[in-house]
């Protein structure tokens, strides 16, 4: 399954400038785990940092210009770092499995004449078969809606030896040398609107795998925006086979696993039963109507408890551990802080099923949660949690807790690292203090 190696994010609100694990020109930094977690204090970015991956995922769906107005964002020049002039850029490297070259797909949106938010330009990067120099190709590029790609699966054209560390030289070869070796083998495109992720169009041809593989990566990610007062919802329409954001599909998703896999839904169920406290069963029942309702047993009742009649938490809880039981499973699922509305029990109960299922041995998707929650941390390792602060200059700055020496020597004592939370040891430094 893909999984993420890093990703950096450039004037997105109070994101100026972060990188959370490797990208092709920081070779020597670790990729992102299976699990990572992201903690800090109130108002640090972490938020804002969730509606960054949002962010992409809708303009690869909706375009750019309606993912600023999408969710509260208020607009483009509402997400901006304030006082920036520079565009919005969000890089994301990649591998497709663990044998593949990693790819990196390059971002940035700026503001046109008429003050409409527009693509400026995109970059697909990877390194060919055999090559040594360090920078990888980019087998799509464009600069507004203008510029080359190459077709296929691994033929691409010949490439300067340069080990720039950035993608400056490129605009020079494609823009200045028309006629250079490098776009013997390109086929030139030109989209016709702008405001559209070029991976969105280019991604539905056959003659542009690496492309339709990314765009169909970002496609399947999963971001939680889970409504406990959705999820109550009696099912509407017929059966469903992955939960929805909100997850006010959680009967049709048991509807759509009852037809298709009676006796997995029969195990699935006992299994989360056995993993929320104080419930002794869940199964269901089918109405005059032909609708499937969820049925909880609580262990002091004799009479069960309907999915409508169910707290907030034990309904999160269940969503979230149907979730992990996706037949086909999304490659990256984002939430944030899960633990709202959660006992402290539930919440470690909770991160031990999300550490477990990432980390097992079949790859489970990869896990992306921001917390505030010390519980959630007890069980984590430390290059699984990063640590995001705010600078001095009030933008956002985060470290991985394994850098810090002292941690990792406290957690080698078998200190948990919620504890080292609560106690300070886990505060990220500000730059200026080092």
């Amino acid at each position: 399954m893909a999984k993420i190696e890093g990703f950096r994010i450039m004037n997105f609100g109070v994101l100026k400038d972060i990188q959370l694990g490797k990208q092709w020109n920081t070779p020597e930094v670790a990729s992102l785990t299976p699990l990572t977690a992201v903690i800090g204090k109130n108002g640090t970015g972490k938020s804002t940092l969730f509606n960054a991956f949002g962010f992409l995922a809708d303009a690869l769906k909706h375009g750019v210009e309606e993912a600023c107005d999408m969710r509260g964002r208020g607009g483009f020049n509402k997400i901006r770092t304030l006082g920036q002039t520079d565009p919005i850029t969000i890089e994301v490297s990649y591998q497709e499995h663990s044998k593949a070259r990693p790819i990196t797909y390059a971002l940035s949106i700026d503001v046109d004449d008429t003050d409409r938010p527009y693509v400026r330009s995109e970059l697909l990067l990877q390194k060919r078969i055999g090559q040594k120099h360090n920078v990888p190709f980019p087998f799509l590029y464009l600069k507004s809606g203008k510029g080359h790609v190459w077709t296929g699966d691994e033929k691409v054209a010949e490439v300067p030896d340069n080990d720039s560390d950035s993608y400056g030289f490129w605009d020079y070869i494609l823009s200045s040398e028309e006629d250079s070796e490098v776009l013997k083998e390109a086929e030139a495109v030109e989209l016709q609107d702008n405001r559209k992720l070029g991976v969105a169009t280019l991604g539905a041809l056959q003659q542009h795998p690496r492309i339709s593989k990314f765009r169909h990566f970002i496609e399947n990610w999963y971001l939680s925006y889970f409504k406990p007062n959705a999820a109550r919802a009696l099912p509407l329409a017929g059966p469903q086979r992955h939960l929805s954001a909100s997850g006010d599909n959680l009967g049709n998703v048991v509807q759509f696993m009852e037809r298709e896999h009676p006796k997995k839904l029969r195990e699935i169920l006992a299994r989360i039963a056995k993993k929320i406290p104080g419930i002794d069963n869940i199964d269901t029942l089918r109405t005059p109507d032909d609708r499937l309702l969820l049925r909880f047993n609580d262990k002091g009742f004799k009479d069960p408890f309907y999915a409508q009649q169910m707290s907030d938490g034990t309904l999160k809880v269940f969503a979230y551990l149907l979730l992990l039981e996706d037949p086909a499973p999304s490659p990256f699922v984002c939430i944030e802080e899960p633990e709202n509305g959660l006992y402290h029990e539930l919440v470690e109960i909770l991160a031990g099923e999300f550490h477990d299922y990432a980390t097992g041995k079949q790859g489970g998707s990869q896990i992306f949660v921001t917390t505030h929650q010390p519980n959630f941390l007890d069980g984590l390792l430390p290059e699984e949690i990063w640590v995001i602060d705010k600078g001095k200059d009030g933008y956002s700055t985060i470290r991985r807790a394994s850098d810090d020496p002292l941690v990792r020597n406290l957690v080698k004592e078998e200190l948990p690292l919620g504890d080292l939370w609560r106690s300070g040891y886990l505060d990220a430094k500000q730059p200026d203090a080092l």
